[in-house]
């Protein structure tokens, strides 16, 4: 992970994102929140699990003093206390949060330094729990979580009937950057 991947990283996740919240889209509220027996039981479970997963993240990435920006980027974004709770009413809502994450993300990202990466973050988990890990791992970590349950949703999608299309990193426009 260096600052110029989690640049482009970002770039590709809110990429995927915006196609797959138009794909989800297509289909009725009713059809989105149905339990298709996925780990997070629906498409809009799995949509949210990622939201929430990247908010918490992005809660402990603005720990150190030096992340007073980020701090204030999340002010619109409390600090989910489970893995699984709802961050909106509505898909509506949740794609406009979705939206407005992105953004934050891709701020959050330009502002990556090789001195930040080289560093250690300590942290609690959910179940308060303390970590220590180094910078660079966890930012690896936290675009490699959205990946692995956008390709769940994806998948959710498809049987759903709505093909996503390519969602390789190599699709991702030059103009997206």
């Amino acid at each position: 992970m260096t600052p110029d991947v989690a640049v482009l990283m970002a770039a590709y996740n809110r990429w995927m994102n915006r196609r797959m919240y138009e794909a989800a889209a297509q289909l009725p509220e009713a059809a989105l929140r149905q339990d298709r027996g996925a780990f997070f039981g629906s498409i809009q479970a799995t949509l949210n699990h990622i939201a929430v997963g990247d908010t918490i993240w992005l809660h402990r990435f603005a720990q150190p003093e030096a992340a007073s920006a980020l701090r204030e980027a999340l002010r619109p974004f409390p600090l989910p206390t489970s893995l699984r709770q709802e961050l909106a009413g509505s898909f509506a809502e949740l794609q406009r949060y979705r939206a407005a994450l992105d953004a934050v993300i891709a701020q959050w990202a330009g502002t990556l330094t090789e001195a930040r990466l080289e560093g250690e973050l300590v942290y609690r988990n959910t179940a308060g729990k303390t970590f220590t890990r180094p910078w660079r791992q966890l930012v690896l970590h936290f675009f490699n979580h959205q990946t692995h349950h956008r390709g769940q949703a994806s998948t959710l999608l498809f049987q759903a009937g709505i093909d996503v299309g390519a969602t390789d990193l190599i699709a991702l426009p030059t103009e997206e950057l």
